[in-house]
């Protein structure tokens, strides 16, 4: 009897040693909670000194407007496609005969229509009539490389310069808006003739007015 007591006592102690391991191992895992964050990009890292864009601003190095004198022969700095700088006080003829101005762009095609029409014609107007005639670029400096190029390209027959700090438009009626745009100076450096924009024919309408002013 002593010994079947004994033998009980025993299965009771490692049943109960068993549970106790196996409630141990359970106990063990535990599971991890992770706190989620109030707010999600505090561990991003920006940065607070982005780099500046490109400005497209571009910065005029034209003098004010009452600075310029705004009579022909006006005194304007203008450049060749020799890089050679000019004052229009000095380059624009003022000598008695009417002088055409034309006023153009490397990028403006009806202006290469127009400055074409009479590069075809022209040698046979100052068989006809003595007078004056440039051609003016109001490019941007940007494209002041473009200006020669093309003044190297067409060979026209005329002085051309560049507007180097794109002062004409200051001093010229309507602000040089819209181009092409011719104007005849007669003798006495006074506006006889103003056209904008270009429609073939128009080379023939500019030569009878030359041919008008140079008569008087």
């Amino acid at each position: 009897m002593k010994n079947l007591f004994s033998f009980f006592a025993f299965v009771f102690t490692i049943a109960l040693c068993s549970c106790a391991d196996k409630n141990a191992s359970t106990s063990d895992v535990v599971p991890q909670i992770v706190e989620a964050s109030v707010n999600p990009t505090n561990n991003i890292q920006r940065d607070t000194n982005p780099p500046r864009r490109r400005s497209n601003f571009i910065v005029s190095t034209a003098r004010p407007e009452n600075e310029i004198n705004n009579k022909f022969p006006f005194d304007i700095s203008m450049t060749n496609a020799k890089k050679e700088v000019f004052n229009s006080e000095k380059s624009l003829a003022n000598n008695g005969k009417p002088t055409v101005v034309l006023f153009w762009l490397t990028t403006c095609y009806p202006c290469r229509m127009e400055m074409n029409a009479i590069k075809e014609v022209y040698p046979d107007w100052k068989k006809e009539v003595d007078f004056n005639l440039v051609a003016i670029s109001t490019d941007f400096k940007k494209n002041y490389d473009n200006f020669i190029k093309r003044v190297e390209k067409e060979q026209w027959p005329w002085k051309t310069f560049h507007d180097t700090n794109r002062e004409f438009r200051l001093v010229m009626p309507g602000k040089l808006n819209g181009l092409p745009q011719t104007f005849i100076f007669d003798k006495n450096g006074e506006i006889a003739y103003h056209k904008r924009k270009y429609i073939t024919g128009d080379e023939k309408k500019l030569f009878e007015k030359v041919k008008e002013l140079a008569a008087m």
